[in-house]
């Protein structure tokens, strides 16, 4: 019994000299000796039952506080990893075209809705592949073909 009260008394300490935070009441509670709870009335107990209370609620408004904190911190380093290890596999493949212009347009356009492509740098990776798997011949209308499906897809 004497080990629960003084745990108490320290807890009281505590939250005398902190107060209390937020989503709280911002109250100070008040502290009284070992002597003054044992000769203390039932009053008093109610007192001591709800300082004790209100400090559990305290400390459960924390953990919930502290809590959220946590997992928006581990959402935001889950959606940084997305980000990062965005990977699109593209398969080369030879084809003999009768309009080449609209071949490419369809193709660009279809790899950019499929994979979601819509950060500057993905689009880069996306024109430097086209550029670098096609015959240098091409290398104009691909250019070309890519602003006029971009323009298209991105234009506000």
């Amino acid at each position: 019994m004497y080990r629960s009260r003084e745990g108490n008394i320290k807890k009281q300490k505590k939250l005398q000299t902190k107060g209390c935070r937020a989503l709280c009441c911002s109250c100070r509670l008040s502290l009284s000796s070992s002597e003054e709870v044992e000769s203390s009335n039932n009053s008093d107990r109610f007192q001591s039952i709800s300082s004790i209370a209100h400090a559990m609620v305290q400390e459960r408004l924390d953990q919930m506080i502290r809590d959220r904190q946590e997992a928006r911190n581990e959402e935001r380093v889950r959606r940084k990893r997305r980000e990062e290890t965005k990977f699109v596999v593209m398969v080369a493949m030879e084809k003999s075209s009768y309009d080449p212009r609209e071949d490419f347009r369809e193709s660009i356009k279809q790899m950019i809705t499929t994979n979601r492509i819509h950060e500057a740098k993905d689009l880069r990776r996306l024109l430097n592949y086209y550029v670098k798997m096609n015959s240098a011949e091409f290398e104009g209308v691909i250019l070309e073909v890519f602003h006029e499906v971009c323009t298209h897809l991105f234009s506000y």
